[in-house]
């Protein structure tokens, strides 16, 4: 019993070949997604369609190739994103990725749209959100001509694979869209129309892992959306288990029953009524990073070499002093999703504690605590109690001092995820719950 998992990310695209009895990965393939489209407008990012689509097809090939017998494929990737198709299925648009900044320039007498949505519909819509893009092309005249509908790169992957011509999304990546109302499951099709949205080119929407065809005889399920993908490769359909997960940015994400929003916190689709309550910090190894180039600055004033400062950073760490008297250090150097204009602050200087080893310390309490809090504010508005964390992500793997910060925060015991690549994991275990 075998799955292929494939995420289609920003910058790579990822394989894996998932044992599904010894729940081991046989096989991991990564390559570069190097489809990126130079514009001509400062606000856009693209990419190239057809070239992500040939370069996934090409690992699939590879893959089956040399194993037989697979029990489905799963697809997960980049969310927010668009692309537009015409009635055949075919695209006619670069991908307007989630780094898209088309939802921020003025269209409504200077209004973006954007601000449009939060201000006349409450909608916490960013900009980079597949229908925030959509309505600046609506209101521009930019929607190619014979558009027929949109859908996320992994959709239309999915098409392609199965042979299909109309997109079929799963909820989870519905909803990275914006405008859509997680708890109905459905869009805000009002809002749309109002803001000169036409609603037919909406793919239909489901809220389970169906099949959408065949590929070489192997069943093809739908994509889901990559958040909820590297929850099930790092966690599984686990309850009072958190996911912890830093990288350039760090994130929190509880399964729950209960659908439940509040102040930096998200309800995002996952199964049917099943949520993942997730909250974001922006600034999280970013944070780290930081602090690195800091002392790397001072290092090439002091006369040494411009090299990376981590290992001194580290062996700094491993003094047994470090954390008598720490630094506190709020770690919003980049502002909160709440907050954009937050900046970051260091405090509780002292005499004995103004050093490299406090403000290193400190910058790493700092990214955990401001996750932790997010994390309060979902214990207390719904109960819910963590037993468990999950470590991923490169920020936590490899930062032992972070992770120990992390458990005595949390007071439950953390491990790390059983798999690197957790969204192309996940996405191969979603193939498995296409029956569930």
């Amino acid at each position: 019993m075998k799955a292929i998992g494939l995420d289609i990310g920003t910058t790579t695209i990822s394989a894996v070949v998932l044992d599904l009895v010894k729940k081991k990965i046989l096989t991991v393939k990564n390559i570069r997604n190097d489809s990126a489209i130079r514009s001509d407008n400062p606000w856009e990012a693209v990419q190239d369609p057809r070239r992500i689509i040939k370069k996934a097809m090409d690992l699939l090939d590879e893959i089956i190739g040399n194993y037989p017998d697979f029990y489905a494929i799963g697809l997960t990737g980049q969310m927010h994103g668009i692309v537009y198709l015409n009635k055949g299925g075919h695209f006619i648009s670069p991908l307007y990725t989630w780094q898209d900044q088309s939802g921020n320039q003025p269209v409504f007498d200077g209004v973006s749209v954007v601000e449009r949505a939060k201000r006349e519909y409450g909608l916490p819509v960013a900009t980079g959100y597949g229908l925030a893009t959509y309505l600046y092309h609506a209101n521009k005249g930019l929607v190619p001509e014979g558009a027929r509908y949109i859908c996320t790169i992994m959709d239309y992957l999915g098409m392609k694979l199965s042979g299909r011509k109309t997109p079929l999304m799963h909820v989870s990546n519905a909803d990275s869209l914006g405008f859509f109302d997680t708890e109905k499951c459905c869009f805000d099709l009002d809002a749309i129309s109002a803001m000169g949205g036409d609603t037919t080119l909406l793919p239909e929407v489901t809220a389970t892992f169906d099949c959408l065809g065949t590929f070489r005889q192997i069943p093809v399920t739908v994509a889901l959306g990559d958040n909820q993908a590297s929850f099930l490769g790092s966690v599984g359909v686990k309850e009072h288990v958190l996911l912890a997960n830093v990288g350039t940015g760090g994130q929190i994400s509880l399964l729950s029953d209960q659908y439940f929003e509040a102040p930096g916190i998200e309800a995002r689709p996952i199964l049917p009524d099943r949520y993942l309550l997730a909250g974001s910090s922006l600034c999280a190894g970013k944070s780290y990073e930081i602090i690195e180039e800091f002392f790397r600055a001072y290092a090439v004033a002091a006369g040494l070499k411009n090299v990376p400062q981590y290992d001194v950073m580290a062996a700094l760490l491993s003094d047994q002093s470090t954390g008598k008297e720490s630094l506190t250090v709020e770690t919003t150097f980049q502002g909160t999703r709440m907050e954009p204009d937050k900046k970051g602050a260091i405090t509780g200087i002292g005499v004995n504690n103004f050093t490299p080893q406090a403000l290193i310390r400190g910058t790493l309490e700092g990214m955990a605590r401001e996750l932790y809090s997010l994390y309060e504010v979902i214990r207390e508005g719904t109960g819910i109690e963590v037993s468990q964390v999950i470590a991923s992500g490169n920020g936590l793997r490899k930062n032992p001092v972070l992770m120990k910060i992390f458990q005595e925060l949390f007071q439950a015991p953390l491990i790390l995820s059983p798999y690197e690549e957790e969204a192309a994991c996940g996405a191969a275990i979603s193939a498995t719950l296409r029956d569930a």
